[in-house]
């Protein structure tokens, strides 16, 4: 049963490491670099849910110095899963808004149709529909 709750602690670090380095590049607002870190935090939730579900299944519990490792890794994965969702949607909000900013700058004409032959208004045009798709 050790060797399961290594493998969960172990898995439970490799999360943390990449949600850590995810949330320093979110902070910075460096989204290029955020997104090529998304497959690294995938890949370490996977593993760290895969050794969870084993380390349950097995009833493997933390004890002695184990018990302690585990409560701080929990409390670090909380936190960091916290500031992850936060700069997460903080990113998304200001992405949204360039692409608002570059959808009216691309049409400049439907805020004020003018007109066209004969005198006549011209038909006021609508912005295409534009979605946002994340994963935390």
């Amino acid at each position: 049963m050790t060797m399961m709750l290594d493998a969960l602690l172990a898995a439970g670090q490799r999360l943390a490491e990449a949600l850590r380095a995810e949330n320093e590049a979110l902070a910075a607002l460096d989204l290029p670099r955020a997104a090529g870190l998304a497959t690294a935090k995938a890949q370490a939730t996977d593993a760290f849910a895969a050794a969870y579900a084993a380390a349950t299944k097995t009833g493997a519990k933390a004890e002695g110095p184990a018990r302690q490792d585990a409560a701080v890794l929990t409390t670090r994965l909380q936190e960091l899963g916290e500031e992850n969702r936060r700069l997460l949607q903080r990113a998304i909000a200001i992405q949204s808004q360039v692409i608002e900013t570059i959808a009216g700058a691309a049409l400049p004409r439907a805020a004020a149709p003018g007109y066209g032959a004969a005198g006549r208004p011209l038909a006021a045009r609508q912005a295409p529909a534009l979605a946002v798709a994340a994963r935390a």
